[in-house]
């Protein structure tokens, strides 16, 4: 299987590790075929990428949105054969986007563990300046982080980007403001356009729990359409910009 550019690198050992999963859930997904079989290196020795640690974090997602096995089987064969590392993480994010928020607590062994790499002062600046992670706060016996597990590997990616740290914390307060400006504006909608008339017709306590219900099932549907716009925009607006000079 090809895994993109990079060259794939981890053992099934390192790869569970990785994922925060164990090896035998590893060649279950396998035998299922949840899982593409891993690239064979030298003495047999089978090697995973990137891509694989992506789709794992989306199986285990799906799980945790109560999803069987037999499900989650035919979701993935709905999706492009060629999608990268980077596409299955954004599936991911939207996968998770309606679900409660949801962090674990990790040492800085297991997070060093579960990132693929020693971390550094400045790394774990940036990482909490991408809200992937929180410090610990003063007092305890052990350095303890609250972890996002989702974003953990995207942060981790970008690491490795020469971005300045105010940079990162410039970007996020413009994603922050404008993605609670969208929302605010699309609750507003939905309250003066769609639940206030309703509300005013229908009288009866089903109905009205009926629409509180398709209030919940529309987040995934604008989530779904904030991010693809803001991809479309983001794409063209980067062409204009360095098409032009």
């Amino acid at each position: 299987m090809a895994t993109g550019t990079e060259e794939p690198t981890l053992t099934v050992d390192e790869l569970a590790a990785r994922a925060g999963v164990t090896v035998r859930t590893v060649r279950f997904y396998s035998t299922r075929g949840l899982l593409p079989p891993p690239v064979i290196g030298p003495r047999r020795v089978g090697r995973y990428g990137r891509d694989h640690l992506a789709r794992l974090a989306l199986i285990e997602e799906l799980q945790h949105q109560g999803m069987t096995l037999a499900a989650i089987e035919r979701y993935l064969e709905q999706l492009p054969p060629d999608l990268s590392a980077r596409d299955l993480a954004i599936h991911r994010a939207l996968v998770a986007s309606w679900a409660p928020d949801t962090a674990e607590d990790m040492t800085r062994a297991e997070l060093e563990r579960r990132a693929g790499r020693a971390l550094t002062e400045p790394d774990f600046d940036l990482l909490t300046a991408m809200a992937v992670l929180e410090r610990p706060g003063d007092g305890g016996d052990e350095e303890c982080f609250r972890v996002d597990p989702g974003l953990l590997r995207l942060g981790v990616e970008l690491l490795d980007v020469p971005i300045p740290h105010e940079t990162i914390l410039a970007a996020r307060t413009v994603l922050l403001e404008h993605t609670r400006s969208a929302a605010q504006e699309l609750t507003r909608l939905f309250r003066d356009e769609v639940w206030g008339p309703y509300r005013e017709r229908e009288s009866d306590p089903e109905h009205v729990a009926a629409m509180k219900s398709l209030s919940a099932h529309m987040q995934p549907m604008v989530v779904q359409a904030l991010v693809t716009a803001f991809r479309r925009s983001l794409r063209e607006e980067l062409r204009a910009a360095f098409t032009a000079q």
